[in-house]
């Protein structure tokens, strides 16, 4: 098939469902729609041309994006145009009531969409029908009709404050609510939203309003999707696609930011890209309304690896973690896996990035689309390769390919393990080990003592890019070459530095600071430092990690962006469109969530909990056991719905944290005290951590119990290649 209309659509719905008033639709910030059929609510302000009602993208009058809570409940906009600031305040969410508040030194305009016709007005009062049914449209003050299109209703308000109320002809209530509806929204969504401090900022408002702002609905597919960005799928926000669209990886990675929201919500993004899935199992680089699919080529393997994470991160235990988002995903994502070896098989039996030709697709199986399934396109690595019309490849195996194909593996052979699927589970585990000897063999450069990308000649390809430390996500070096090759990619003049990790080494000669030639991007980055994780070089991702919160910060406060590329060099700005940087995309807040790690990280083993070393705090991470909170003082302390679990001192580090209703256990080590609530809420249990690393664990009265047995996932963790969870 090639890149033509979407025909084959899948069933299903995203989360939350097409139902009840949201931000739903695509082309703006300013109102809500209700669905499945219902009056489209916006407002804007006078302009010297008539009302502005349309734009308030990022690059043009979107000021600040408030709090947005996943299923529409609340919501809050601040706009500006014609010289004119414009706040918004919409309480939504399921059912057929709307009300909202638009707050101007100017005057308002309210504009309803999608009418059948107005059959009465009676001052601030508007019946309306939509579909057969009315509609009633209640403000808190007089307005005047403007000209308006068919099927439109155009109100204008004095300077000030308006309320408005939207709902059914005979629903109860009056306007006169919006100002406690709205109060009470705002209240209960703060009490659940994921929430920060301290050295972390305003990063966890971040990344959930890139991910809350982006959901919108697919009409045409009738279905709610979660793009990366809505401005960058919409054509009408000066995008490149119709209306919609999404992409492999970016979905993935804004299911995995999505999953610091709202567990749910995250299951629900994760699974929109899958039923996409070709006869093959592969899952195409792109679906979208206008430009149909990329049959050719694909995007980088990341789904089982950021599946696995999100599961993990969702309990203290695996009794209280979301299997059925493994059971949803596993077939698809097995199949996406085994797809890899049959279609993209390059230079010397090792994975390389490749399009397959496609009749009617002329620009199909070239180096151009093959840089494209990458996920890097215009990255230096590929100035010099070329295609490979036999294989389907580039001429060169890529570092990056074959190590998230390997960690790929792994995460898969986790999640079989968990859903019983003892053989698959094996396979994958003897494939990934394979794989690793060879990527060891074949991609270590002596010379430069380091991992490259090999040609077909044999020859070490000499770009450098964070692809590099993927080899260490992995679990391809032993720890002594994996601390040495991190250290030599990290020097300043490398990958390190005050903005760390750019796309390309700044002493490659293909480094320019732009697109993938030289941002910094935070998917590229999450998985670098997941790898600088993965061997306990603390040392090494810390600071890093916290240069690249400065980053994400500074932009949030200056702009209120989550970019979908950070400057790699002081004094760049973004903002204009030749830039290429989007300035709402969710995979941004992928920076935060590196940032949440260095307090509180899932692993396969249990949790780790550590003090960043700042005071900061992370609250209402969304669990199956409830909310977690987790506040770095002069102490860190770890509470689940508000009950205390840990309380230590800021140079212990837990490891390998498991709670369940009769048994909490881990291994603690550093300098000072630590107490631990037993599971039956009874006194803290001090532990010793003075003599090195410390294993506990505590029955519901306080006293001994019996450790669980450890997980053998197959990871390989702390620098060893012993399976996670083997405890120290």
């Amino acid at each position: 098939m090639s890149e033509s209309r979407v025909s084959d659509t899948p069933a299903g719905t995203g989360t939350p469902a097409p139902t009840g008033w949201n931000t739903w639709d695509v082309r703006t910030h300013t109102g809500m729609s209700v669905l499945p059929a219902g009056p489209r609510v916006r407002f804007g302000v006078p302009g010297p041309d008539g009302p502005v009602l349309d734009g308030f993208t990022w690059r043009d009058g979107l000021e600040r994006l408030g709090p947005h809570a996943v299923d529409g409940s609340y919501a809050e906009v601040t706009v500006r145009a014609a010289g004119h600031r414009l706040r918004l305040e919409f309480a939504g969410g399921p059912g057929d009531v709307l009300h909202a508040r638009a707050e101007c030194a100017g005057a308002v305009v309210l504009c309803v969409e999608g009418l059948d016709g107005v059959t009465e007005e009676a001052g601030p009062l508007v019946n309306v029908q939509v579909g057969g049914a009315r509609w009633t449209v209640a403000t808190s003050s007089p307005a005047r009709r403007l000209d308006a299109p068919a099927h439109t209703l155009l109100l204008a308000f004095e300077a000030g404050a308006v309320d408005l109320r939207v709902a059914p002809e005979h629903a109860t209530g009056t306007v006169a609510e919006t100002a406690a509806v709205l109060a009470a929204r705002r209240t209960a969504s703060d009490r659940t939203r994921l929430r920060s401090g301290g050295w972390l900022g305003e990063a966890a408002d971040a990344l959930t309003r890139a991910v809350t702002w982006n959901t919108v609905y697919a009409p045409d597919i009738d279905r709610v999707l979660t793009p990366t960005s809505r401005d960058f799928v919409s054509a009408e926000r000066k995008g490149f696609y119709g209306t919609w669209a999404l992409h492999a990886w970016d979905t993935f990675f804004t299911g995995l930011a999505a999953s610091a929201v709202d567990r749910d919500y995250a299951r629900g993004v994760f699974g929109q890209i899958l039923p996409y899935a070709d006869e093959t199992g592969m899952i195409p680089n792109r679906i979208s309304d206008d430009r149909g699919r990329t049959d050719d080529r694909s995007q980088p393997p990341v789904g089982a690896l950021t599946v696995y994470q999100a599961y993990l991160a969702g309990g203290l235990s695996p009794a209280t973690r979301d299997t059925t988002l493994l059971t949803d995903t596993f077939p698809a994502l097995l199949a996406w896996h085994d797809w890899w070896p049959r279609a993209r098989r390059g230079p010397h039996g090792l994975l390389a990035w490749g399009s397959d030709p496609i009749p009617g697709d002329p620009a199909s199986a070239t180096l151009d689309r093959a840089k494209r399934e990458s996920g890097l396109d215009d990255s230096p690595m590929y100035d010099e390769a070329l295609y490979d019309p036999a294989t389907h490849t580039m001429d060169l195996a890529d570092v990056g390919l074959n190590a998230l194909h390997i960690a790929d593996a792994e995460a898969l052979a986790a999640i079989a393990d968990i859903l019983g699927d003892g053989a698959t589970a094996a396979r994958l585990r003897a494939g990934a080990a394979t794989a690793k000897a060879a990527c060891d063999r074949l991609l270590w450069d002596t010379e430069r003592g380091g991992y490259r990308n090999l040609t077909a000649t044999g020859a070490h390809d000499p770009h450098v890019s964070p692809t590099m430390l993927y080899a260490l996500l992995a679990g391809v070096p032993d720890p002594r070459r994996a601390a040495a090759t991190a250290a030599e990619l990290l020097r300043p003049e490398a990958l390190g530095g005050v903005r760390p990790l750019p796309s390309v080494a700044r002493n490659d000669p293909g480094f320019a600071a732009t697109y993938w030639r030289g941002r910094i991007w935070a998917p590229m980055a999450y998985l670098a430092v997941r790898g600088l994780r993965r061997y306990e070089l603390t040392e090494l991702s810390r600071p890093v990690v916290g240069a690249l919160l400065r980053l994400f910060l500074d932009e949030w406060r200056e702009h209120g962006h989550v970019r979908e590329n950070y400057p790699a060099t002081d004094g760049e700005n973004l903002t204009g469109f030749e830039k290429r940087s989007d300035g709402l995309m969710a995979w941004g807040g992928l920076l935060a969530y590196l940032a949440f790690g260095e307090l509180a990280e899932a692993r396969p083993d249990g949790w780790r909990f550590a003090h960043p070393g700042e005071p900061a705090e992370l609250c209402n991470l969304p669990l199956g056991d409830g909310r977690l909170d987790i506040r770095a003082a002069d102490r860190l302390t770890v509470a689940l719905n508000g009950r205390v679990l840990l309380d230590m001192a800021p140079g212990v580090v837990v490891r390998g944290y498991r709670l369940t209703t009769d048994r909490v256990t881990g291994t603690a080590e550093g300098a000072g005290d630590l107490l631990v609530t037993p599971p039956g809420g009874g006194p803290p249990v001090p532990v010793d951590v003075r003599d090195g690393p410390r294993s506990f664990a505590f029955g519901p009265d306080g006293g001994p119990a019996e450790r669980e047995a450890p997980a053998t996932t197959g990871h390989t963790h702390a620098g060893t290649n012993t399976p996670e969870g083997s405890g120290t």
